[in-house]
């Protein structure tokens, strides 16, 4: 791992990462309320999860005021490439191909993406010449 890429997060700390770049920096109970509803997790567990995530370097935490802040080190983007890459390379061998193949195929784009998808290899194609 080089030395600007992060540790990959577990699936906990995915859901608590959403949270940090959809909402902005936020509380240990505002992450709590964020994730209360979809995954059940608990206040106790939230606050165990950013302290581990501390740890790892994918938050950092504002502790001027009374209620410590944290917030996600990278932006979504940085990190969705960063899974992305590892993805390509452990199960495509490298292989965007495949992996375009399969992620199209394990759920159907709307015609509205596949445009998206259409615009984005018209520009790559044209960057790549």
């Amino acid at each position: 791992m080089s030395k600007s890429e992060l540790p990959r997060p577990t699936e906990a700390e995915l859901a608590i990462l959403r949270v940090l770049w959809d909402r902005g920096p936020s509380t240990v109970r505002e992450v709590t309320d964020a994730l209360q509803e979809a995954r059940g997790t608990g206040y106790t567990t939230a606050l165990k999860l950013l302290q581990i995530m501390i740890d790892k370097g994918l938050v950092q935490r504002d502790d001027s005021a009374k209620s410590h802040v944290y917030e996600a080190v990278a932006a979504a983007e940085t990190t969705q490439r960063q899974l992305v890459s590892d993805l390509l390379e452990r199960a495509f061998g490298g292989s965007a191909h495949q992996l375009v193949l399969q992620a199209l195929s394990a759920k159907r784009a709307s015609s509205d993406e596949l445009a998206e998808i259409r615009v984005m290899l018209d520009e790559f194609e044209k960057k790549s010449k």
